[in-house]
């Protein structure tokens, strides 16, 4: 049979970080699926077949030796070696839409997505601020945990147990909380806990209430099981509890810091909040997104402290021991955790051990108290410069200061919308956040504006460029 085949085989073209071996491997596999090489085509000579493809004899053996186990090409003795894979056929016109299962689609339409950038100063939210990371810190806890602990060590569905006495140590004495150890499950963050907890407990037919606005990953979570999802309105106060479903299952609240709004819950409302979810029944998933980042005062008490058994609160490290790790906690009734722990083996398995070890000990020596006083300090000196430039640059605008977390939320003075605003800055550089999309329905225009990750000079010119493109 002629070789006129080798003719049509498409040029060498590696990928990066691609061998030569699997470079060739990849040519003539991806020849037979399109029938430039028929099955059943004698190959030509080793050294023929390397001078034609441009590369050493021993790399086209080791190709052709991967081909062979994967029984693309075979083996015949004296005869050679014979091209042993039919191709594919013609590929379909047009791609085929994704067999997406319901759960996927009511995912993908939760999501949130902001476009743009990169900007010459972003003040988007979620931002990591590497310069807060207790390297020092971390890395001898990791060092320490790596060499003492064994390898086999089975940490179980909740994690291991020195990190789970840590924290509830630490939530006990911090925050306020009831906790005990046999309440706490590690997580990957607070995402994560939440597609747990609605998979548990939600399903078509189910109710689940969320503030409104909110964070736009606890929405999704929970509508991605099917359930219906209730807005319930936020005012200067936070959440309202006069609003919330009669029927629901779990209702989703940023006490200590509403989010995006920044309200702490007063007392009045947290004793309303909990009488509901004794009369319901519901569980109440307590946000505590910000805990550690109060860096005006100290922070108000975890909704958890005052009913345990019908509050389940989420905590993640992810912002406050960015970029290092992503942990996070769940502390929930004896009886919840049981089911979650039954259940996690299914999608998770196992917390990541040794960063929970490591965690364990920045807990227990006083290194993270330490580390959070420092970045205290960085985030409300960032927060009054952002807050002192917007004022020079925009009189007029009233930014909201926030006790806690990472931004600052900046109503619109009328006639302005989010949308002109976000497109002017862009033109000029600036990345900006909106509130719209967080909320269910309509709401007061505002944006959003991170700044701890920005240097103070970064902030200053960042206000500049927003005046410049709203005076323009």
């Amino acid at each position: 049979m002629s070789d006129a085949w080798i003719e049509r085989l498409p040029p060498l073209s590696p990928q990066p970080g691609e061998t030569r071996r699997a470079l060739v491997a990849r040519t003539l596999r991806e020849a037979a699926a399109r029938g430039l090489v028929p099955q059943g085509t004698r190959l030509p000579g080793h050294r023929r077949l390397a001078e034609a493809l441009g590369v050493s004899r021993n790399t086209l053996v080791d190709a052709l030796e991967q081909l062979q186990a994967e029984g693309y090409v075979r083996a015949q003795g004296r005869s050679g070696t014979v091209m042993a894979a039919p191709p594919l056929g013609a590929p379909p016109p047009s791609p085929a839409p994704l067999p997406l299962s319901r759960w996927a689609q009511r995912a993908l339409a939760g999501q949130v997505e902001e476009a743009g950038g990169p900007f010459a100063v972003d003040f988007r939210v979620g931002q990591p601020v590497p310069e807060l990371y207790p390297e020092r810190a971390w890395t001898q806890a990791l060092a320490r945990r790596a060499g003492d602990q064994p390898a086999h060590e089975d940490a179980g569905s909740l994690g291991p147990l020195a990190t789970r006495r840590a924290l509830a140590a630490h939530l006990n004495a911090g925050r306020g909380a009831q906790v005990t150890p046999e309440m706490v499950m590690l997580t990957g963050g607070t995402q994560s806990a939440l597609d747990a907890l609605a998979r548990v407990f939600l399903e078509p037919g189910r109710v689940a209430a969320v503030e409104d606005p909110t964070y736009p990953g606890a929405r999704a979570a929970l509508a991605a099981t099917g359930a219906q999802v209730v807005p319930v309105p936020v005012d200067a106060q936070g959440v309202q509890p006069g609003q919330l479903p009669a029927g629901a299952t779990l209702a989703y609240v940023t006490p200590g810091c509403q989010y995006p709004t920044g309200v702490p819950l007063g007392a009045a409302r947290r004793q309303a909040l909990v009488v509901w979810a004794r009369r319901t029944g519901a569980f109440v998933l307590e946000d505590d997104y910000a805990a550690d980042l109060h860096h005006t005062g100290r922070p108000p008490a975890a909704l958890q402290g005052l009913a345990p058994e019908q509050v389940i609160l989420l905590g993640s490290f992810s912002k406050s021991l960015a970029p290092v790790t992503r942990s996070g906690f769940l502390v929930a009734p004896p009886e919840v955790l049981r089911v979650l722990a039954a259940t996690r083996p299914l999608t998770d398995r196992f917390p990541a051990r040794l960063d929970a070890l490591a965690l364990a000990d920045v807990l227990g020596s006083g290194a993270y108290s330490r580390h959070l006083r420092r970045a205290h300090e960085v985030i409300a000196r960032r927060q009054a410069a952002l807050c002192a430039a917007l004022q020079r640059a925009l009189p007029g605008w009233a930014p909201v200061p926030v006790a806690a977390g990472l931004h600052l939320y900046l109503p619109l003075p009328a006639p302005w919308t989010e949308a002109e605003v976000l497109a002017r800055a862009a033109r000029l550089g600036v990345g900006l956040s909106a509130v719209g999309p967080l909320a269910s329905g309509a709401c007061a225009p505002a944006l959003l504006l991170g700044f701890a990750h920005l240097p103070e000079r970064t902030l200053q010119d960042g206000a500049a460029r927003l005046s410049a493109a709203l005076t323009s």
